[in-house]
């Protein structure tokens, strides 16, 4: 009788997942660019003008370090990953919410645009349909098919 191996779990981890293949990979991609911009803007906002609307700069810098992680995390497989990423993607949507909806109701308390203001109106609203979309991905790559 042949012995049948099962693979490590950690092995398992190292590679692709049907989360991060296919479909995942664009998702992940876009979460990588969305990565740079906010990064970029926020680096961009805080050396050049910081006094001019600090919450506002803080909030972008704040968005991209969400963004890295939602990246990373979305990229990578394993249960931990998972979890990172539905937390992640989960705060991008309560943040593009908040934002949208503070900006709406006091819009001096934010002078100048984040990469959520007006629901990302700024970038095409995707930054208010890319976590109802990560976290329907994330759903519907949930339970056995995360290891």
């Amino acid at each position: 009788m042949k012995k049948l191996i099962k693979p490590r779990p950690e092995a398992a981890s190292a590679g692709s997942t049907s989360r991060n293949a296919g479909p995942g990979r664009l998702i992940v991609a876009v979460y990588g660019v969305f990565a740079l911009a906010a990064t970029a803007r926020a680096a961009f906002q805080i050396a050049t003008k910081f006094d001019e609307a600090p919450v506002a700069y803080l909030l972008s810098a704040f968005a991209a370090v969400v963004y890295i992680v939602a990246t990373i995390s979305l990229a990578r497989a394993g249960e931990t990953s998972y979890r990172i990423s539905v937390v992640a993607v989960s705060v991008e949507m309560l943040g593009v919410l908040f934002v949208g909806f503070f900006g709406l109701l006091d819009p001096a308390a934010l002078p100048d645009d984040t990469v959520w203001s007006g629901f990302g109106m700024g970038y095409g609203f995707v930054p208010l349909v890319l976590p109802i979309i990560g976290l329907w991905w994330l759903y519907r790559h949930r339970g056995s098919k995360r290891a």
